[in-house]
Parts: structure tokens; sequence; C-alpha cells
């Protein structure tokens, strides 16, 4: 069965991104930052946690989870003060963000990109 939520949910998660683009003209950014906003939300006010609890890592790899995770570890760092905030964050993070900046950086070195104006 958590196969089953980790499909759905996640599924759900890809499928709103898809609507969004779609449907209104905001820019791929601009929905990336709507989900990693909507992740933060979500946590403040006490929702994501569950859905992360249902669906493991079907809620915690889309974008929705860094904002999950952002906001979870400033909560956290929080009750130590206010650098806490700041630096809860990025610790619990930390790993995401540093194998993102990694891959982006490996993928640079073995592809061109092509410019969509020429």
């Amino acid at each position: 069965m958590d196969y089953v939520y980790t499909f759905l949910i996640g599924g759900a998660i890809c499928v709103i991104g898809q609507i969004l683009m779609d449907t209104t003209k905001l820019t791929t950014p601009r929905i990336l930052v709507i989900f990693v906003v909507a992740g933060v939300v979500l946590q403040a006010v006490g929702l994501y946690e569950p859905l992360i609890n249902l669906a493991h890592q079907g809620a915690s790899v889309p974008l929705p989870g860094f904002g999950y995770t952002l906001a979870k570890g400033a909560m956290e760092g929080a009750k130590e003060g206010f650098l806490g905030a700041i630096t809860g964050a990025v610790k619990d993070s930390a790993a995401g963000i540093a194998v993102a900046i990694a891959f982006g950086y490996i993928v640079s070195l073995i592809f061109t990109p092509k410019s969509p104006l020429k």
C-alpha cells in the first residue's frame, strides 16, 4: 500500500504542475517557486507532515518537499533563536542543494546548451 500512496501523491503533485503549465501563462520558474512556497505554507499550517507520513518519497522528492524541508528546519532552528531559524533551514536541506549543484555542474560539462534565440 505504501507504493500506491507514493505513486498517487507524487503523481498528483506532478499532474498539478502539468496542468499549471498547460492552462496558465505562468513560466516554468514561477511554477517551481509556487511549489516550493506551497510546501513551506503547508508545513507552516501543519498539513504537509501528514502527507509525508502517508506518501513518503512521493511527497518529499517533488519541489513542495523541498519547501517542507526548508520550513521544518527553520521551525526547529527557531527554537535556538533568529540565527537558528536561518541556519536550520540550510542544515536540513544542504544535502539536496549540494547534489543539485554537483549534478548541474557535471551536466554542464557534458552537454552544450543550445540557445532558443538564433
